[in-house]
């Protein structure tokens, strides 16, 4: 496999079950975990193949599946995947790291129509390895998909961002400040970028 990401080499014993069991006590509570999904959902057809980039223990893919798509999630950390099929059965849940991704290798050889890369999963790849990540999420989207990217700014420079994008053979699409579409701006601390395929390609 290639570099593993930071978050699966510099967190602590416990971390991933810490991680796990926070989501479960928030939908417990009610709180919304679904609002990244629901404009992924906006965006497409019924029915369509989408990709859970980075997905943890399941939130998105999971709701995503619910309303009739088909999910395909993967995750470096194996304790999130198996979180993931307790949680929210019926996606084809993945151990895979980003970074060569090789869906057709696990099974999975159908492009996909879109790729949600939410919950900062671009800001903590591997130094050195963002081009890379969004090169393996782009071979496997069909010609004019996209994928929908959130974090923080602070946590991974826009300009730098752009560039990776641009060298990944994405073209920007959109960009809000937030996952409910709240306009751009340059002082904003986070940003939700729309990368799409070109047509064409």
């Amino acid at each position: 496999m290639g570099t593993a990401p930071r978050w699966f080499t510099d967190t602590k014993d416990g971390h991933s079950q810490w991680y796990i069991e926070r989501f479960r006590s928030m939908a417990a509570d009610g709180a919304d975990l679904a609002g990244e999904a629901r404009l992924v959902d906006a965006m497409l057809p019924r029915g369509a193949r989408v990709l859970d980039a980075g997905c943890g223990p399941g939130r998105l893919g999971g709701y995503l599946h619910t309303v009739g798509h088909t999910v395909v999630g993967v995750d470096v950390d194996p304790e999130l995947i198996a979180a993931a099929e307790q949680d929210h059965p019926g996606p084809h849940w993945l151990v895979g790291d980003l970074s060569d991704l090789d869906l057709a290798a696990l099974g999975e050889p159908e492009p996909f129509d879109a790729a949600v890369v939410a919950g900062n999963v671009l800001a903590f790849v591997a130094p050195d390895t963002e081009t890379q990540v969004l090169t393996r999420l782009r071979a496997h989207l069909r010609p004019d998909g996209f994928a929908a990217v959130g974090f923080h700014t602070e946590r991974y420079d826009l300009t730098s961002f752009d560039q990776h994008l641009t060298e990944a053979g994405f073209v920007l699409e959109h960009r809000f400040a937030t996952w409910d579409l709240r306009p751009w701006r340059d002082d904003a601390d986070f940003a939700v970028s729309i990368l799409r395929v070109p047509p064409d390609a």
